[in-house]
């Protein structure tokens, strides 16, 4: 911990007025971005894979974009779309 310390106070004044984004900043630099956006792109393709099998694309992005892939089981586990509507009713009888 006082490792990680020392990596977001390197350089910073703290009773500078505007050291709490120059602490903010360091901590965002030891983030590994790049990683974390292929990690992201994978488990949105496919959560749009799944969904696409499952019927609903748009909700098999938006799950896995929210969730990662706990999104994949939330997807996985919603009725198909023709399982979700009722059937359709008998044709009207026409009028004497």
């Amino acid at each position: 911990m006082d490792e990680l310390l020392a990596k977001a106070t390197q350089g910073v004044d703290l009773d500078a007025p505007g050291a709490f984004w120059h602490v903010f900043a360091n901590l965002m630099a030891l983030v590994p971005w790049a990683a974390l956006t292929w990690w992201s792109l994978f488990f949105v393709v496919v959560g749009a894979a799944l969904g696409w099998w499952r019927g609903r694309t748009g909700a098999g992005v938006v799950w896995a974009l929210l969730l990662g892939p706990v999104g994949w089981w939330v997807v996985w586990r919603l009725p198909p779309p023709s399982a979700s509507r009722p059937p359709p009713l008998p044709p009207r009888r026409p009028s004497r």
